[in-house]
């Protein structure tokens, strides 16, 4: 089992010097809004990811007035005890380690602590363009697969220097065709490779996105996800040379994996067009619920699982139902935000279960 005991914050967003002991799998964080508790959560997040899942810059979860953080925690995995620290030097330089062994690549870490995040900014997967479902689906693809993380890294950098070079085309007229055939040769090497694994991972995943959503709004609604990739319809090599010229006119690359997206649809129409609130938030729940089951499974222990402000607009049944299903179904360590310490106890209190609730 993965469960985290303590943590402490020197100078990580508006935590001057404070520390925090988890002695139950569900824990509770409870308090109005801006007294720290999803900067709380986003510490945790920080230990299993080396990063936030609120802001691209670090620099952005300093202290207000000073330079640098350290977040440290204290994990059990598989019953042993391991110390993971995050450093922001005040020089701007990141350091991660666990038990005093810092990593020289932070990507070494993904997946050794899994964890899920339902937040407010989620419904970003349902209504956002296909960037953010892509970014959802690699990052849970980069827990369970070192390998295909190694190749998105390498398939973002070869985008980026093949764009540079198409550009380069446009503006000098020099058209160096034969780097361009470099380019693509390692491009398609990733880039297959990130088709491959998507499309297997995806024949299960979004049939077990379906059935959790007809679990959580307890009635068949004809839901259906499909995967989107121009590689389904041709090779990966034969489009790269089909839209050569095509590239060349746009200055980037306009076919491959990177355009990829989760087509989701009720009955026949757009799923983000005509669904209600209620619709789209439990199929956010639903997504997040199939990516903790899977998880699960993979690494044969449940992750952490952090809830930040899920409640609201949700009516009293659909909150004991998620909460019957993410704290009584699932055995990993729950933490969830509520700014109601009553309306979270009461329904904690229901399900018969020990639980710890921490006010801010």
């Amino acid at each position: 089992m993965l469960q985290l005991h303590s943590i402490s914050l020197l100078q990580f967003k508006n935590y001057t010097n404070r520390s925090f002991d988890f002695t139950n799998r569900i824990v509770g964080i409870c308090g109005n809004n801006g007294v720290g508790k999803t900067n709380l959560l986003d510490a945790i997040h920080y230990l299993c990811f080396t990063k936030s899942y609120f802001t691209r810059q670090d620099a952005n979860n300093v202290l207000h007035g000073n330079a640098g953080f350290r977040v440290e925690g204290n994990m059990e995995l598989f019953d042993k005890q391991e110390k993971a620290v995050c450093i922001l030097r005040e020089t701007g330089k990141k350091e991660f380690s666990v038990d005093d062994n810092q990593y020289d690549k932070f990507s070494q870490h993904i997946g050794r602590y899994p964890c899920v995040v339902i937040a407010p900014d989620d419904a970003e997967l349902i209504t956002g363009d296909s960037r953010a479902r892509r970014t959802f689906l690699d990052l849970l693809l980069c827990q369970l697969d070192s390998e295909y993380m190694q190749h998105l890294i390498v398939y973002k950098k070869i985008i980026e220097q093949r764009n540079s070079l198409l550009k380069s085309f446009f503006e000098t007229g020099n058209k160096n065709f034969a780097l361009l055939d470099v380019l693509d040769e390692q491009l398609i090497k990733s880039g297959d490779y990130i088709f491959d694994r998507r499309k297997e991972f995806l024949i299960f995943y979004l049939p077990l996105v379906k059935n959790l959503y007809n679990e959580i709004s307890q009635k068949d609604e004809n839901v259906n996800l499909f995967y989107e990739s121009e590689l389904l319809q041709a090779e990966f090599a034969e489009l790269l040379k089909l839209n050569r010229n095509k590239d060349c006119m746009a200055q980037r690359t306009t076919s491959g994996v990177h355009r990829d997206d989760l087509e989701i649809k009720l009955g026949n129409q757009s799923f983000k067009t005509i669904a209600s609130q209620g619709q789209r938030k439990s199929l956010l729940f639903a997504l997040k619920l199939a990516e903790l089951e899977i998880l699960k499974k993979e690494k044969k222990f449940a992750p952490l699982l952090l809830l930040d402000d899920v409640f609201e607009k949700l009516d009293e049944d659909r909150i004991s139902n998620l909460l019957n299903k993410v704290c009584k179904e699932n055995e990993g360590q729950v933490f969830i935000t509520d700014t109601n310490e009553e309306r979270l106890s009461s329904h904690l209190k229901e399900l018969g279960i020990e639980f710890q609730l921490i006010g801010l």
